[in-house]
């Protein structure tokens, strides 16, 4: 008998709330793998084989959703993941693992079935389906700004709730098939509500972006954050840009001011990065933004594609 083992550390990446793995190791373990207690911020797995069960997640989880497609590949028998997260990263995972040969159906759906196999898996071309938040991001950026922007290469589907709430906010959207024309407002609209919710709701990860345009709009929004509890970092570096946002735990209540300043400000994370390069685009005067580590991680070249916009951005060293 073979056993494979291996030592794996705790997740990264932005500091924006817990994020708990106990939905993937609660997982592992029912599928066989034996998973020892830390140390020194280390998880240690083993398993001499895999077995396909029925899981059941508390919590459409993308990051657990995924790792137990990937563990059923080559477990014994079918795996089914009740619960499942639904975005549609988890169907390009999908369509990914189907052209491998890999016998799996559901993804979109709150159950997915995946067949273990034994047999080698075949090499394959994908092109991976476009970053629907960067799309968003960008498109916020013609919001904030009265700008005028064609995004290619989209998949309307995928930010169906981005669009619905910039229009609210009173942007001019023209879909096609696989582009997008915006037209931003002399000065956005208000939003009496906006509530982050799992995939096809609005995305917690543009929450940060709409509360910098919704900062300089006619009226008064709330943005609710269900999703992550510290993931209003980016309010304090709006404030010190004028802006006028009052927390109330997950709650924040923004008054709409007529123009930013630009200041010195710091991205504490990623999307709260993106926000602060987008209000930076529309203050008045000029913004510096350090921690750009963050956006990096997110946005390729971000300055030079907003620059060949029309935006005045430089990144300096």
């Amino acid at each position: 008998m073979s056993v494979c083992a291996g030592k794996l550390t705790y997740t990264g990446g932005c500091e924006i709330g817990p994020r708990p793995i106990d939905m993937h190791i609660k997982a592992l373990r029912q599928m066989g793998v034996k998973v020892h207690d830390a140390h020194h911020g280390f998880l240690y797995c083993e398993a001499d084989k895999l077995r396909g069960c029925d899981i059941q997640l508390d919590f459409p989880s993308v990051g657990a959703t995924e790792n137990i497609m990937l563990a059923a590949v080559f477990s014994e028998g079918e795996t089914v993941i009740r619960q499942a997260a639904k975005e549609p990263e988890i169907v390009d995972l999908q369509n990914f693992l189907i052209k491998m040969g890999v016998k799996v159906s559901g993804a979109g759906t709150s159950v997915i079935r995946i067949t273990g196999s034994k047999k080698k898996l075949n090499n394959v071309e994908h092109s991976v389906i476009p970053d629907r938040i960067v799309a968003g991001t960008y498109l916020v950026a013609a919001g904030i700004t009265g700008g005028d922007l064609t995004l290619k290469n989209i998949v309307a589907e995928h930010i169906s709730s981005i669009v619905s709430y910039l229009r609210e906010a009173g942007c001019c959207i023209d879909l096609k098939r696989d582009s997008l024309h915006i037209y931003g407002p002399a000065r956005p609209r208000s939003i009496d509500v906006i509530r982050t919710l799992p995939y096809p709701g609005f995305p917690t990860d543009m929450q940060s972006q709409f509360v910098s345009l919704l900062s300089i709009a006619k009226g008064t929004s709330i943005v609710v954050e269900t999703i992550f509890d510290n993931r209003y970092k980016h309010v304090e570096e709006l404030l010190r840009m004028g802006a006028d946002i009052k927390l109330e735990g997950r709650l924040a209540v923004i008054k709409g001011v007529e123009k930013l300043t630009g200041a010195n400000v710091c991205a504490r994370d990623l999307r709260g990065g993106a926000a602060l390069v987008l209000a930076g685009l529309a203050a008045e005067g000029t913004t510096v933004i350090s921690g750009i580590k963050h956006i990096d991680r997110g946005y390729e070249d971000i300055e030079l594609k907003l620059s060949n916009a029309g935006a005045l951005i430089e990144r300096k060293d």
